[in-house]
Formats: structure tokens, sequence, C-alpha cells
């Protein structure tokens, strides 16, 4: 549907914390599916996901969803930071605008993008800087979420390089800024705007998005353009993008700046007791995997194989190995390694486990990639960013 109605939109959202009310006596399917009880909404174009705010929308994805390659459109993770969203467009008016420091400034609407560039599509992970925060210990203030501020989808759209050239960027050109609809509450509130170097923004895998798993984007994912930046955690991924400025100097905003800031150390990583005085912004993404069967509390079966299965994921350099213990780390053996999907997607494991014993059991997950970055013992920076600690499940065998 191109145009979605504002106050249908929001009456839908903001009912969001009732719809809590009504699912619970509803929700026996969907619990047996997935052992985490957190609240559960369901808002416009999507399926009942775990609900950390309502304004903006924090909407985390069920484990469930990831034991497919492709997570849902209607179960991908929802972030966004300010509250002024949109909630509807018209692709009839609606224009992505090109303009700063290029010879041709452009305005482009949407038959424009598709009918006038060659399309590209690949699949990539999109990943929340602050995935995985609660797991942070000391804790850290910000949205507290688990494994599910993350998917992997198939992004079809144009290349930025392709949009740049024909704006013929000119000569001095440093940053390209990305700015969407979504709009500050008051005026001392910064806009949410993202930049990339010009030779990133150019390197033709940058992408900006009209369709995700062959279809529209949903509304809270950034309809009807989001920017792709493979590699890259989810804050440079501009949702509703509506314009593009190339800059004959570097970027600086609020969201540079001060937000989304990491030490200039391995894995974003200091001390609550000594705090890191470098840092950068955030960038690429480290070495994750995540453990999507059993979940944690499941019951296994003693004396009999149960699956171990999960996802694992780096910036592009690809997962080759994947260890699992099933003794709390003691002894690790490889897992099985499904065929890679692309360089940007994540890539499916499996194993294999008899449990020799009715008790407790930790089950562990440690993915190496194809340069031998790995993932870390321990933890912490300010932000709860970048979690890369090796992956465990608690589990009872019966």
């Amino acid at each position: 549907m191109n145009l979605v109605n504002r106050r249908i939109f929001f009456r839908l959202a903001g009912t969001a914390g009732a719809a809590l009310v009504a699912s619970s006596h509803r929700m026996t399917s969907l619990l047996a599916a997935s052992s985490d009880t957190r609240n559960l909404a369901r808002f416009p174009e999507k399926a009942e996901l775990i609900l950390l705010t309502d304004r903006p929308p924090q909407l985390e994805t069920p484990l469930h969803y990831f034991r497919q390659d492709l997570t849902p459109n209607e179960a991908f993770f929802v972030r966004w930071h300010l509250e002024g969203i949109p909630a509807s467009v018209d692709l009839r008016t609606f224009r992505l605008n090109i303009g700063g420091h290029v010879r041709t400034p452009l305005q482009l609407s949407m038959d424009d993008l598709r009918s006038q560039f060659e399309p590209v599509s690949l699949v990539a992970v999109n990943q929340c800087s602050g995935n995985s925060r609660s797991f942070f210990e000391p804790r850290i203030p910000g949205g507290q979420w688990k494994n599910g501020a993350v998917g992997n989808a198939k992004w079809t759209g144009v290349p930025v390089k392709s949009i740049l050239d024909r704006a013929q960027a000119k000569p001095g050109a440093v940053d390209v800024s990305f700015n969407g609809l979504d709009a500050p509450p008051l005026p001392s509130v910064p806009d949410f705007v993202k930049a990339l170097s010009i030779d990133h923004a150019r390197d033709g895998e940058v992408m900006i998005a009209y369709a995700m798993n062959d279809q529209p984007l949903p509304m809270v994912n950034g309809f009807p353009l989001r920017l792709v930046v493979p590699g890259w955690y989810g804050t440079y991924w501009v949702k509703a993008l509506s314009d593009i400025t190339v800059l004959p100097h570097a970027f600086s905003n609020f969201w540079t700046d001060k937000a989304y800031r990491i030490p200039k150390a391995p894995n974003g990583t200091e001390s609550p007791e000594h705090l890191a005085t470098d840092t950068v912004p955030i960038n690429r993404f480290n070495v994750r995997s995540i453990i999507v069967r059993p979940e944690p509390g499941d019951a296994v079966h003693a004396g009999m194989p149960n699956i171990l299965e999960g996802v694992s994921f780096d910036s592009g350099y690809g997962i080759s190995r994947v260890e699992v213990s099933t003794d709390g780390g003691t002894i690790w053996v490889d897992a099985r390694l499904d065929p890679q999907i692309g360089r940007y997607s994540w890539r499916r494991w499996r194993a294999s486990w008899t449990p020799k014993q009715p008790g407790p059991y930790r089950l562990m997950a440690r993915a190496t990639n194809a340069v031998g970055e790995t993932q870390s013992t321990a933890q912490w920076n300010r932000s709860g960013f970048m979690w890369n600690v090796i992956e465990h499940v608690d589990v009872k065998a019966e």
C-alpha cells in the first residue's frame, strides 16, 4: 500500500500496549516456539514483536525467526531515534533529493529510481549498534535488547555510486550525508543525519534500497527508501531516506561527534574504572554468533540426539569456522557450516549433541572469520555497543 493514513498508523501504534493484554490470552503457540516471555506488541505491517518502547518504536525480533535464512519483513526488528517518524508517504509526490557539492542536483521519484538505474540485490545483515546491550555487566542505560536487534534480508535498489555519478560530485568532495523523513519533536533535538566518506559511499555496495525480500519496505522499517551499508552497524542505515548531500568538508553533528562513538580499542572495549579518552565513530561489525536452537531455558532430551543451530556473521570477510561446546567451554568441536549465501549475510551452522545424563548444561558457540578475528571472552563499554562475547545458552536435559 503506497499511502498509509497517519491517524490510523498512530492509533494502531498507540494501542500496542492494550494489545499486550489481549495477546496474553492467545500467545500459547508463539511462546511454545520461543522461551522469551517479554511483552509482545503488534504494529502495522508487523508480526508480534518484543516491545521495548512504543514512541519511538523499538521492537525486537523473537529468536525463533532466526531459524530462517532471511528474516521475514513482518518480523524484522525496528529501531528509531526520534518520535516524529513518518506514518504515510505519498509516492506520487515523494522525491529523493541529491544536492550539495555536485554539478547536477537531482530530484528522483520512485519511478525514476526503478526505471532509470540498473537494480542490484544483495543479502546483508542489519544489526543495531546496541544489540545484546542487556548482557553487559555493569548494566548500561538504553534499550535493553537481547539478541533480536538484528536481521538478515535481501535488499534491492540502486547503488549510491550510480546516483552520485549522475549528479556529478565535484572535485574536493569529502563526505556524503544522508537524512530521512523522521523529524525531531523539538527544535533543541538534533535531526538524525548520518554520513559516509565519499569513497565509501561510492564503493558500489552501499545502496538505496526500495525492496526488502522482494517486497516494499514496511513503513516502520524505512518505507519507501532505506540506505543499506553492508557490514556496518544499523545507525548508518538511514530509514525513509529523503536527502543526500555531498559535502566538501568533513561532516559533523551530534550523532557523529557525541553519540555512537566507541573506544579506539579492539571490540570497542574499555572498563568502568578507566573510560577511554580516545574514541571514534562506530563502524564495522565485529564477529558475532547467536544460538537459535535450543533457546535459553529449553528442555532437551538426555540420551537422545539434540540439534544445536545458530547463525554467525561479521563485516564481510566471511565466517570460516564455528566451534561449539556443550560443557561450558572445556571441550570445543567444529560445527557444520551451511553454504555461504553472501559475504554480508549471516552463515548458518549446525551440530548434533547427545546429553549423556539429565541435568543442567551450558552450550556455547564461538565464530571465527576468514582473517582470524574471533569472539571475546569479556567486554564492556559505556554505550553497550558491539557485543561479541562468546555466546552461551543454559538448558536442562531431562
